[in-house]
């Protein structure tokens, strides 16, 4: 094989081998402060007044990521940005400054909380802005796709509850899924927020934001 190609072959193979070891699958949940399944005339009346804040959390079921074994980890972002995350289909609006804050499993390895800030920066992309601290802390997370019903608690900062959307939750009869989850993933549905609260600090604001359709269930 002439030296190019061989070369050539090298890297694709190593490059697969990365990618390999970057492949990690769980369950997603996102909350955000405005409602993501609604009728437009609801989602205008909201732009620019909320959504500005959201709840971003991954439950690795297995996988490595970084050469770092991940399974049975969970890692949550909040976010804080200065105008409506992800407004519009073809609108764009720039929410910045984006300030976030990364909790971690505190059943965590000091490798595997490093691989898991990573992993959480790279599944946010832009939507993580500058992240502001750092901490772990016991999270516990469950997700039924089928009933979409999700809990979430990570330590004294973060609380989540959904439940299934249903006809009560129409208003207009005209909704729809009108914001996308804000992160890549896979078979997202809508559902119902009982309860969404961040109580931490370093993001200048605490919020709740109860009794609203504004959640997301998926996989990764």
């Amino acid at each position: 094989m002439p030296r190019t190609l061989a070369l050539c072959a090298l890297l694709a193979l190593s490059f697969a081998n990365f990618a390999a070891a970057d492949t990690v699958t769980g369950s997603y949940l996102e909350t955000r402060t405005c409602d993501v399944y609604t009728g437009p005339c609801f989602a205008n009346s909201q732009v620019g007044l909320t959504g500005n804040q959201a709840i971003l959390a991954w439950s690795i079921e297995q996988g490595e990521f970084r050469g770092v074994d991940l399974t049975g980890m969970k890692v949550v972002m909040t976010v804080r940005a200065a105008d409506t995350l992800g407004f519009g289909s073809g609108l764009v609006i720039h929410p910045d400054p984006i300030r976030s804050v990364i909790l971690v499993d505190d059943q965590a390895t000091p490798a595997q909380a490093a691989a898991l800030v990573e992993f959480a920066r790279e599944r946010a992309g832009r939507v993580g802005g500058e992240v502001v601290r750092v901490s772990s802390a016991p999270i516990e997370m469950t997700t039924d796709q089928v009933d979409m019903v999700a809990t979430l608690h990570a330590g004294t900062e973060i609380t989540v509850t959904t439940r299934k959307l249903t006809t009560k939750d129409c208003v207009c009869s005209n909704e729809k899924t009108f914001y996308p989850p804000l992160t890549k993933v896979e078979n997202s549905e809508p559902a119902y927020t009982v309860d969404s609260s961040f109580q931490g600090r370093s993001l200048g604001s605490r919020w709740s934001a109860p009794m609203a359709r504004s959640a997301f269930l998926g996989t990764f």
